[in-house]
């Protein structure tokens, strides 16, 4: 399919569609929540230098993501304080919350799909007025001291390829005809490239620009605003 009709391909599903999935780090917020836990811990080289690892795809993405939580450990209580004072919420990337209050307006569900950690995407997805139960992600275990036991593994995206799980059986199991991924990275993008997956995916650059998402997108953009002018005619 060439560049232009891509392009026009993703345009006319994302107006169409019944649901837009989001990616949530360096896509709904400007940062990389498992990056700046780390940093908050004291052990961002270490968690970074795992993370780096992973990416280069030497260690399978579930052993790479418990490794990386073994060196942080968090506590309950220290993952609150990490909230109290970086509020995940004062991270949006500009132009998000109009994107999507335009799409919930339009009859659009709106869900987010991460491979970070659902108690620092809650506070995301209550500023966006995405509820609870449209936030698919990982979850932090802790036992009854507030002490870290792991995180639960039953999360899809706790493995690689969860993603495209997450998008593939929402479009099964909740009958929609048109489903868009949106996500600066690899993992998003395979969300389009499954059997019965997205019908579109929008690589977005905003915050990082990634040249095989570059290059794979149906559509790529740097800004929001250019989905906003896109649904402009809705």
């Amino acid at each position: 399919m060439a560049t232009g009709t891509r392009v026009e391909h993703a345009q006319a599903a994302l107006q169409k569609a019944d649901a837009v999935c989001f990616d949530v780090d360096s896509t709904v917020i400007t940062k990389e929540g498992i990056d700046e836990l780390a940093a908050f811990l004291g052990v961002g080289d270490r968690v970074a230098a795992l993370t780096a690892s992973a990416m280069g795809g030497s260690v399978p993405f579930h052993e790479a993501l418990a490794a990386r939580l073994d060196v942080m450990r968090p506590s309950r209580k220290q993952l609150d304080a990490m909230l109290a004072a970086h509020p995940p919420a004062d991270l949006l990337t500009p132009g998000i919350a109009a994107l999507i209050a335009r799409l919930v307006a339009l009859n659009k569900r709106v869900y987010l799909v991460s491979g970070g950690f659902r108690q620092m995407i809650e506070p995301v997805a209550a500023e966006l007025a995405i509820p609870p139960t449209d936030i698919y992600a990982n979850s932090l275990l802790f036992d009854d001291a507030g002490d870290f036991t792991g995180h639960d593994p039953a999360e899809p995206t706790s493995r690689a390829g969860g993603k495209a799980k997450v998008v593939a059986d929402l479009k099964a199991s909740r009958g929609y005809s048109t489903v868009v991924m949106i996500g600066d990275g690899a993992t998003d993008m395979e969300a389009r490239d499954v059997p019965g997956g997205a019908d579109a995916f929008i690589g977005f650059g905003g915050i990082q620009v990634r040249d095989k998402v570059k290059a794979g997108a149906d559509w790529f953009v740097t800004s929001f605003d250019e989905l906003m002018k896109a649904l402009a005619g809705c």
